[in-house]
C-alpha cells in the first residue's frame, strides 16, 4: 500500500487547484486558528456544527474523492466509535434524588392511610428534565454520558481534520510567508522570526521524506517474504529495532543532504542571507472571507458559550 497516495498526511495538493489554493494563506490560517480555537469551552450544537462545516467545505471546494476519502472515513469511524464507548459506558456520576420542596407535616393517622392505600400519587414534576437519556435493561445512556461522547468524538475530527485540510490546499511557501507577515512585529523584540519561519518550512518539506523512507522500509521487508510467526517474540522485536535504526540513520542522511544544498546555495544565516517569501496581497474574495469569519467569531460569543 502506498502510504503517500492512501494517507497523504501534511502533503501539498499541487493539482488540481480549488478555490481554496487561491485563498490568501493569512485568511486560510485565521480560519484554521478558528476552527481550532471556537470548540474550546464551547456547547455541543457549536461543536457539532464546527465538524459538519469541514465536511461541508471539504465537499465545496471540489477536492478530488480520492484525496479526503479514507482519511475522512477512518478519523469519521474514529469519532463514532469514541462517541459510542463514552455515550454507553457508565458516567461515573451518583445522582442522588432529593425532592425539590420540603415534605410537609401530616399526622400519623393520615400518614397510615396513605401506606395502606393501594393507590400511588405522582406529583406532576414542575419541568420536563431528566438526567437519564434512554435506558434499556443494563444500558443506560444519561446527560452527562451523552455530552461527554458528543464532546470528544467532535474534538477528535475537529483536531485532526482541520490541520490536515489547510496543509492539503496550501503550500509550504505560502505558510512561510503568512507566520513571517503575521509574526514580523516581533522583530522590534529582536525575535528571530526568520529563523523560526525557516525551520518551520523546512519541517514541513521534511514530513514526505519521512513517509518515504517508512515505504521504501515496508518494500523492502515485503519483498523479501519473511514469515514473522516462525520467528517469535524475541526475534520480530530484535528486526523492529534494526528496522527502527535503519530509519532513523537514513532519516539523519536526508537532513544532512538537505543542509549541504542550504549551504552550497550559500545559506548559512539570515544575516547573511536574504530570504524572500512569496508576496501576498489581499483579493475581494479574501475579504469577504475574513468578514465571514469574523461573523462566525461573533456567532460562537452570542450562541456558542457552554452553559
Amino acid at each position: 500500500m502506498d502510504i503517500l497516495r492512501s494517507l497523504p498526511i501534511g502533503l501539498y495538493l499541487e493539482q488540481p487547484i480549488t478555490w481554496l489554493h487561491r485563498l490568501d494563506p493569512r485568511i486560510k490560517l485565521f480560519g484554521l486558528l478558528t476552527f481550532l480555537l471556537s470548540p474550546i469551552q464551547a456547547n455541543e450544537p457549536w461543536r457539532i456544527a464546527i465538524a459538519v462545516l469541514l465536511i461541508i467545505l471539504t465537499l465545496a471546494s471540489q477536492i478530488p474523492m480520492r484525496v479526503w476519502k479514507q482519511q475522512m472515513g477512518i478519523l469519521l469511524l474514529l469519532a463514532f466509535m469514541t462517541f459510542a464507548i463514552a455515550t454507553f459506558s457508565p458516567d461515573g456520576f451518583n445522582a442522588n434524588v432529593q425532592p425539590r420542596r420540603p415534605i410537609p407535616e401530616v399526622n400519623v393517622t393520615a400518614e397510615k392511610a396513605l401506606s395502606a392505600s393501594p393507590l400511588t400519587i405522582k406529583l406532576p414534576q414542575p419541568t420536563p428534565y431528566s438526567y437519564v437519556v434512554w435506558k434499556a435493561g443494563s444500558i443506560t445512556i444519561t446527560r452527562r454520558s451523552l455530552d461527554l461522547g458528543v464532546r470528544v468524538c467532535t474534538l477528535i475530527f475537529t483536531y485532526l481534520y482541520a490541520p490536515t485540510l489547510f496543509l492539503l490546499v496550501t503550500a509550504p511557501e505560502e505558510i512561510t510567508a503568512a507566520l513571517a507577515s503575521v509574526l514580523s512585529p516581533l522583530k522590534f523584540l529582536k525575535v528571530p522570526v526568520v529563523e523560526i519561519v525557516l525551520t518551520l518550512t523546512l519541517a514541513l518539506r521534511f514530513v514526505p521524506l519521512v513517509l518515504e523512507e517508512v515505504q521504501n522500509l515496508g518494500r523492502a521487508m515485503r519483498t523479501r517474504s519473511i514469515n514473522w510467526k516462525r520467528l517469535g517474540f524475541k526475534r520480530t522485536t530484535q528486526i523492529w529495532l534494526i528496522l527502527a535504526e535503519r530509519l532513523i540513520d537514513n532519516l539523519f542522511i536526508r537532513a544532512e543532504q538537505t543542509a549541504s544544498a542550504m549551504q552550497v546555495r550559500g545559506f548559512t544565516t539570515p544575516n547573511t542571507h536574504i530570504v524572500v517569501w512569496n508576496p501576498l496581497k489581499f483579493l475581494p474574495r479574501d475579504i469577504t472571507l475574513l468578514i465571514l469569519l469574523v461573523g462566525m467569531w461573533g456567532l460562537r460569543i452570542w450562541f456558542g458559550n457552554e452553559f
